[in-house]
């Protein structure tokens, strides 16, 4: 449930901010477990694939290997087994948080069949609407449906479309370095803030530790993104793209803090503010002179 959701039912909820370092360090536990039993893709910081297609049982395996997550870093974990990665992804969110989903061989497609079609990888709200238009809600319906009424909107994606509701999906496993799209942090309140000099301190101390994030990937960012939340628990988020890549915290601190200023009245109870960079690059920084008061 998203946090904005979860404060309307309970306005009272306190919300702790996320703690990126442990995070980082509990993400490379989880993933040096996965790595033991094949070749491993990383999707994000909680998701990888990994490829079992060379083990003899691999559905006790996974079993093993879920175990394993939990004695080794405490964390819980769920899997989904499949034939293809895409058929995989849904499974693993079936039965969350510790769950186990396993889709033989052959029967991806009844699985799939009954999923509202934004289940499937590549479906976001814009194609959802086209094919919400042409009468079409659930997978099946992708199968079912006349090719030839999908070609005039989608042309040959036509085929990919049907091809992703029957669980086609024939992308290896691929062990690539994974590059994360944006590093941010935030921090809530224990009493909302309005006082400007504390709101500068805590927004320099959050891009600070973003900077020290993509430091040590050894990236840099182009668009940086604040997250302002109320008093009242409404959020705004607010961004910008400077002309080079940066990635030290006193510009990442000159762009954050114009974000700021343009969207917060020095004044107004601020309960919750975030930080966040993306559009990252390899990290070959170039000397901006931003003239951010």
């Amino acid at each position: 449930m998203a946090s904005s959701k979860a404060l309307k039912f309970c306005p009272n909820l306190k919300i702790v901010s996320s703690n990126r370092p442990l995070i980082r360090s509990s993400s490379a536990k989880v993933m040096e477990v996965l790595s033991r039993y094949g070749t491993l893709e990383r999707m994000s910081v909680d998701e990888a694939f990994v490829d079992l297609s060379l083990q003899k049982n691999p559905a006790a395996l996974v079993q093993t290997i879920l175990k394993r997550i939990k004695t080794e870093t405490n964390l819980p974990a769920s899997a989904g087994l499949a034939t293809s990665k895409l058929v995989a992804k849904i499974a693993s969110d079936f039965d969350k948080p510790e769950g186990f989903t396993i889709v033989e061989p052959g029967r991806e497609s009844k699985f799939l069949a009954p999923l509202e079609i934004r289940k499937i990888y590549g479906i976001g709200p814009k194609t959802a609407s086209i094919l919400n238009g042409l009468g079409i809600k659930i997978c099946s319906d992708i199968v079912s449906i006349d090719i030839q009424k999908l070609l005039p909107v989608f042309g040959q994606y036509s085929v990919n479309l049907k091809n992703k509701a029957k669980g086609i999906d024939n992308r290896p496993v691929d062990p690539s370095p994974w590059i994360a799209k944006q590093q941010g942090t935030e921090t809530t309140f224990d009493v909302d803030i309005k006082d400007a000099d504390k709101i500068e301190l805590a927004l320099q101390e959050l891009c600070k530790e973003v900077s020290e994030s993509i430091g040590n990937m050894g990236r840099s960012a182009r668009t940086i993104t604040i997250k302002l939340r109320w008093s009242n628990f409404k959020t705004i988020t607010r961004q910008r793209t400077v002309p080079g890549e940066i990635n030290k915290s006193q510009d990442i601190y000159k762009v954050a803090k114009s974000l700021l200023y343009e969207n917060w009245k020095p004044g107004k109870p601020i309960r919750l503010l975030g930080v966040a960079a993306s559009r990252l690059g390899v990290s070959d920084q170039q000397k901006l002179q931003l003239e951010f008061e």
